[in-house]
């Protein structure tokens, strides 16, 4: 399987990217079938949060990981995510968050950690001083934004290097072939034109989240069947249905299905790029491991996107 090099970690992050928002010690025994089959297709990184199912999926994870699995995977987590009163980020906060996290997860360091969400009324300078803080306390190797964008990142970074600070590793954004036409949670963002060329010339890598558009390529659902308020609210419009029927076209050209076509669009642009997926199957696992294996050509890219 592909896989990004990171300076800060070990382990290079695997092109296919385990979600875990459903995990939970209540289904301990799926979780660990599901985590087994993820590394037998060739992944090593897995994605939680703070926030996940209350807390549970950290505790599920932590869980498999003190059965003597921690050197097998890198664990990545989030905080920062927007609370009710308003979105703030705040270094106590934040410190509290990752304690919490690293106790359910029964590790002394998360490889990746990200923040769930920016707040442009915070200072730059003052995120990347607790970041900075939080790895040279060995709590996290790398870290990076989820839903930031390219202009904070760049000014994050720029920042970083102007002061002698180790800046953001990666980021966290919502790259499919559907393109949503509407937020799917508030303040998420999916990368555009504009920003898939800031990542093409930086090389700064994306770990998509929604990387299948949320099902839409499964075949599941149709031009006329609208039953599900969020998937046509975001992703059903003119445009995106013709990808859909270019990405058919393609895999039966390929001999593949049609959302392995969707998943390998995501992880063969043109700088480094890795899916989150959320199988809960080994057949839905296999079928994501022949997705990333998958090579399309950039004039398959731009005629699967509508590009000329």
């Amino acid at each position: 399987m592909k896989s990004i090099p990171l300076a800060s970690i070990d382990q290079p992050v695997s092109a296919l990217i385990m979600g875990s928002d459903y995990f939970s010690p209540d289904n301990q025994e799926k979780v660990n079938q599901v985590l087994e089959h993820y590394i037998t297709v060739g992944g090593n990184t897995i994605d939680t949060a703070y926030i996940y199912n209350g807390g549970q999926s950290e505790k599920a994870i932590g869980n498999w990981l003190d059965a003597g699995n921690r050197g097998r995977i890198n664990v990545w987590t989030k905080g920062g995510h927007p609370n009710k009163n308003g979105h703030t980020i705040n270094r106590e906060e934040l410190t509290e968050q990752l304690k919490i996290s690293l106790d359910r997860l029964k590790t002394d360091q998360a490889d990746l950690y990200a923040l769930h969400r920016d707040d442009p009324t915070v200072p730059i300078g003052a995120i990347l001083e607790w970041l900075n803080e939080f790895v040279e306390n060995g709590q996290i190797a790398a870290f990076g934004g989820s839903n930031w964008s390219v202009e904070r990142l760049e000014e994050a970074n720029d920042y970083a290097a102007r002061n002698g600070l180790k800046g953001f590793s990666f980021s966290s954004p919502n790259l499919s072939l559907a393109k949503a036409q509407d937020p799917y949670w508030p303040g998420c963002i999916s990368l555009d034109q504009q920003s898939i060329a800031w990542h093409t010339k930086t090389n700064v890598p994306v770990f998509s989240w929604s990387s299948q558009a949320r099902g839409f390529f499964t075949g599941r659902f149709t031009r006329e069947d609208k039953s599900n308020d969020d998937l046509v609210r975001v992703f059903y419009n003119d445009q995106n249905w013709k990808r859909y029927d270019r990405a058919t076209e393609l895999a039966k050209q390929k001999g593949v299905s049609t959302i392995e076509i969707a998943l390998a669009y995501v992880v063969n642009q043109p700088f480094p790029t890795a899916a989150i997926i959320g199988p809960q199957n080994q057949t839905e696992m296999e079928s994501c491991a022949r997705g990333a294996a998958i090579e399309l050509t950039q004039a398959e890219l731009n005629w699967l996107d509508l590009n000329k």
